[in-house]
């Protein structure tokens, strides 16, 4: 509605000329309206600007009273109204006392920890932060040579493998950092927020490496973008996040992805600052409801116990070096994968048959695209027949058509169209099917593909097609595959969507109607019979955190359903559902408790160090037994 009533300054400007100048009308009505702006910021009085006027001078001085209120901040004090006369009423210095009440100084940049912080697991967590911290560094290198660079300069890929393997040991410290809090049951004592923002983070970290790999336009992100489509189209969201259009891939990644992983990576860390790291579980199980009940209050209670002497800021350095040095090692020494990608020239040099095939097949609207249903066709596909999915709701029948592919326009007749003015014969080839009627066209169309392209032969490349009574049809074959091999084509398809062509569904489509496409595959071992989601080509670590996605495809019965896609995505999305929920789900919050893998967190602990000499403060139970409750 917006764009229907908005009016359309794509037309000619008008200019003004005066002597050497020439300036258009748009530009100079802008400038008056910031003159004019910058006028009234001028002329029009201030809100309060007399009462301001009448306090200058009272508050000339810090007063004693002010000057207490500064220390109290400082220290996270909180203090009344009375205490603070008319600041309370300011927005800023309640979001400030709220800040310092908890948040102060000393949570925030700690010198102090629980002794029981004395193992290697807690040190994962900033490892991880260390590990992106790499891993945005490097982005921001490929960043200043371009989304290519890396392809063909020696120093690019450098950074492309810096980036690789920052992001591995990223995600690897990141589900390490999960293990352990799982087991220490870490959303105890009022952190469950603590948790689901760690498992958030977790989820989106997924998806900002999915459409990294995605955007890197070599033959792995080829294979990742046309086998999530399929997924994707099942959900209903394939028209608004189309894994084939790498320049959206590349946008997500770089910029709304990471925006929305680093809020909430620093909303989880500022969490575990206000609430302290979780409390010791009992080194045995706590039985009894008062046991239980003094345990809850105990965990969500501040830590009385003995502390340890612990420089946050001395760990991270050393936590950044250490993932730096590691990264810098892995990437010199292994690289990182970038097998060059598959074009329709590549395809129709290596097995021209089925290029050929494929493309009589596309004119004939019977390749998979032509038949594939929403979001590329309204082909009477019925739901749940393998194209159009569905359980209980067919989601993809729900959004429609958003994409519109016309199998034989797009992929043969549109581009020999811009070849037909070069070419005569050609030319009437095309006027002569294109004018002939529905039924001759599929007459000609089926002649060739079942009497002449089954017995085609090639000498030097060139294909000797038998004769048939299939019209012009030889003649746009012959060309579409010459188009083919010279590279045209790719080029053909990349023009139908104009500007940066950085889209490329309709080149993928037509590269996965063929089978020369899927041999690749198989021989790379990517298919998702051979866990193909999280296989990297080579020898490369490719990304095994999806191995929950990627294990309904082995599951037989799911593997050969026609709705696999479906089940694959409303199981893991119940399985993360679950995860997110662990503390409220009974059961399964109390895993941790049932087998005490806890007990290595914190063996230590539980061997009942005494409080180091001289301390004031006494340390908190242990176990049931001081809070009254029985042990077993």
């Amino acid at each position: 509605m917006i764009g229907l009533l908005a009016v359309d300054l794509n037309s000619p400007g008008t200019y003004v000329h005066w002597n050497i100048f020439s300036v258009s009308v748009s530009n100079l009505v802008l400038i008056l309206v910031m003159v004019v702006i910058f006028g009234a910021a001028l002329l029009v009085p201030f809100p309060h600007r007399e009462h301001d006027r009448r306090a200058v001078g009272q508050d000339a001085q810090p007063s004693d009273k002010a000057a207490s209120l500064t220390t109290l901040e400082a220290s996270g004090t909180s203090y009344g109204p009375q205490e603070a006369g008319s600041d309370p009423t300011m927005w800023t210095a309640r979001v400030r006392r709220l800040g310092l009440r908890f948040l102060p100084p000393g949570k925030l940049l700690p010198d102090r920890q629980p002794a029981y912080v004395s193992s290697w697991v807690y040190v994962f967590g900033v490892a991880t932060l260390s590990a992106l911290g790499v891993a945005i560094v490097s982005g921001f290198a490929l960043a200043l040579g371009g989304p290519d660079w890396w392809h063909y300069n020696p120093v690019g890929h450098f950074f492309n493998s810096l980036h690789l393997w920052s992001v591995e040991i990223f995600m690897a410290f990141m589900v390490i950092h999960l293990w352990g809090k799982f087991w220490m049951a870490a959303w105890r004592g009022r952190r469950v927020l603590t948790w689901m923002t760690g498992v958030a983070a977790f989820l989106f970290s997924v998806v900002e490496c999915f459409t990294g790999y995605l955007s890197q336009q070599n033959l792995d992100s080829q294979w990742i973008s046309t086998n999530a489509k399929d997924a994707f189209n099942a959900a209903g969201v394939g028209p608004f996040l189309d894994t084939m259009n790498f320049g959206q891939m590349l946008m997500w990644h770089i910029v709304l992805v990471p925006l929305i992983l680093v809020a909430i990576v620093g909303a989880h860390v500022l969490l575990v600052r206000v609430r302290g790291v979780s409390h010791p579980l009992p080194a045995r199980r706590v039985r009894g409801r008062v046991a239980r009940r003094a345990a809850t209050a105990s965990d969500a209670a501040e830590w009385r116990g003995p502390t340890r002497r612990y420089d946050i800021l001395k760990e991270a350095g050393i936590a950044g070096t250490v993932v730096l040095v590691l990264v810098v090692l892995l990437a010199s020494v292994l690289s990182s994968p970038d097998v060059p990608p598959v074009t329709v020239q590549t395809w129709a040099h290596a097995t021209p048959g089925d290029f050929m095939a494929t493309s009589a097949s596309e004119l004939a609207y019977t390749s998979r695209t032509a038949t594939y249903g929403p979001p590329y066709d309204n082909t009477a596909t019925p739901a749940g027949s393998g194209n159009v999915q569905k359980i209980i709701v067919s989601w993809q029948l729900i959004t429609g058509v958003m994409q519109p592919v016309n199998s034989a326009k797009t992929f043969v007749l549109s581009p020999l169209a811009t070849r037909a003015p070069g070419d005569p014969a050609l030319a009437r080839a095309l006027r002569r099917y294109e004018t002939a009627s529905k039924a001759r066209q599929e007459a000609w169309v089926a002649a060739y593909v079942d009497q002449a392209v089954p017995h085609v032969t090639f000498t030097d490349g060139t294909p000797s097609v038998p004769k048939a009574d299939d019209g012009p049809v030889p003649v746009l074959m012959d060309a579409e595959l010459s188009m083919a091999r010279s590279g045209a084509l790719d080029a053909a398809l990349l023009a139908q969507h104009q500007f940066y062509g950085t889209n490329f569904t309709k080149p993928l489509l037509f590269l996965e109607d063929g089978s020369y496409f899927s041999a690749v595959g198989k021989r790379l071992h990517l298919l998702g019979t051979q866990w193909g989601v999280m296989n990297e080509t080579g020898s490369y670590p490719g990304q095994p955190w999806l191995w929950l996605y990627d294990l309904w495809y082995q599951v037989p019965g799911f593997r050969t359903s026609t709705n696999v896609d479906l089940i694959a995505i409303y199981m893991t999305g119940i399985a993360t559902i679950l995860l997110l929920c662990v503390p409220l789900v009974p059961g399964l919050r109390d895993i941790p408790r049932y087998l005490p893998i806890h007990r290595l967190v914190w063996r230590s602990w539980n061997r009942g160090e005494p409080p180091p000499p001289g301390s004031s403060v006494s340390p908190a139970p242990r176990n049931a037994e001081a809070a009254g409750g029985q042990v077993t």
